[in-house]
C-alpha cells in the first residue's frame, strides 16, 4: 500500500515505529527502483528501544547502514535518522524532522502492544503515540498488531487468553515445523516463550505483554482521529491465491471492517490495517 500511493512522490518519508533490523524495506526498496519515471528519495527515522550498555544505539544503526548499502544497489537515494527512545510517548513532533516536500508514512508492526495502557498509566503512553502521529498528518498510517486478549489486570483472565493465543501458534509450528527445526527453535526460545513469561508472571510496568483485540484498536484509532482505508481487492485476492497454493490448508486470511486478518485453524492471531488522519472540522 505505501509503495502505490508513492508513485508520484518525489520524497517518501517512512517513519518506522519499532524498525528493530529493518528487514521489511528490502522488498519495497526494489520496487521504488523499478518506479516509472525513476525512484524518489527514501527518507526512514528508525525508532527503536536503545539497547542496553555503552552503546545503545548500535543496533539501530547499523539498521540503517544495511539499508543505505542496499538502496545504493538499487540506486535509490537515502536518508536515514534515528531515534532511540524507552518512552516512546515523550518523543516530540521536532525529533521527526518532518518536510513540506514529502509524502509520510508511519508504520509499525506489531510493536504498540509494548505500550502501557490505561490500566497501567492514567497518561495512557499508547493514546500519546497515537496522538503524535496525528500531529504527523501522515499520507497513510500502516498498522499490524497481535489479536490477543491477554491484557487483562485479572490473572485467570489473562492466563487463559494468553494460553488460548499462544496453544494456537504452537499448535502451527507443530504442524508446519519440524520439532527440532532452527528456525521453530528460535521462534519459541527467543520470542513466544518470553512472551508467555512475560504476560503471565509479570505485573505493573514490568509487564510489557499487553496486546488488544483489533476490534479495540479499532476504537482506539478512530478516537484518535483517524479513519481506516479500504482494503485493496487485488492485494487480498493475491493473498488467497497464494495462501491456497502454498501454504497449509489450516492457515486463514479473511478481512472485517478494514482489517485484513491472519490465523491458524479459525483462531485470529495477526491484524493489519491502514489509516488516514481525519479532516478537522
Amino acid at each position: 500500500m505505501i509503495c502505490r500511493m508513492a508513485e508520484k512522490a518525489s520524497v517518501l518519508h517512512i517513519v518506522d515505529f519499532g524498525i528493530l533490523y529493518g528487514f521489511q524495506w528490502p522488498i519495497l526498496i526494489q520496487h521504488l527502483s523499478n518506479r516509472l519515471g525513476g525512484p524518489p528519495k527514501l527518507r526512514i527515522t528508525g525508532i527503536e528501544i536503545p539497547q542496553r550498555g555503552f552503546r545503545p544505539t548500535e543496533r539501530i544503526e547499523e539498521t540503517g547502514r544495511r539499508l543505505a548499502n542496499y538502496c545504493e544497489r538499487f540506486n535509490v537515494p537515502f536518508e536515514y535518522n534515528t531515534i532511540a527512545a524507552q518512552n516512546w510517548e515523550k518523543i516530540q513532533i521536532e525529533d521527526i524532522k518532518i518536510n513540506s516536500n514529502e509524502m509520510i508514512a508511519v508504520n509499525t508492526l506489531f510493536r504498540f502492544e509494548n505500550l502501557l495502557d490505561e490500566t497501567a498509566e492514567a497518561d495512557c503512553p499508547r493514546n500519546a503515540v497515537l496522538k503524535l502521529i496525528r500531529k504527523m498528518n501522515p499520507d497513510i498510517f500502516v498498522h499490524s498488531i497481535s489479536n490477543g486478549c491477554y491484557n487483562s489486570p485479572f490473572f485467570v483472565t489473562r492466563f487463559r487468553e494468553a494460553l488460548f493465543h499462544l496453544s494456537a501458534i504452537f499448535d502451527m509450528f507443530e504442524n508446519t515445523l519440524g520439532s527440532e527445526e532452527p528456525a521453530r527453535l528460535m521462534f519459541e526460545r527467543e520470542i513466544y516463550g518470553p512472551e508467555a513469561v512475560n504476560a503471565v508472571a509479570c505485573e505493573g510496568s514490568a509487564r510489557v505483554q499487553r496486546p488488544e483485540t483489533y476490534k479495540q484498536w479499532q476504537i482506539r484509532m478512530i478516537r484518535a482521529g483517524f479513519k481506516p482505508l479500504p482494503l485493496d481487492r487485488e492485494l487480498m485476492k493475491t493473498f488467497r491465491d497464494k495462501l491456497k497454493a502454498w501454504y497449509h490448508k489450516d492457515f486463514v486470511i479473511d478481512e472485517d471492517n478494514h482489517w485484513m486478518l491472519q490465523g491458524w485453524k479459525g483462531r485470529i492471531l495477526y491484524a493489519s490495517s491502514c489509516w488516514l488522519p481525519t479532516q478537522e472540522s
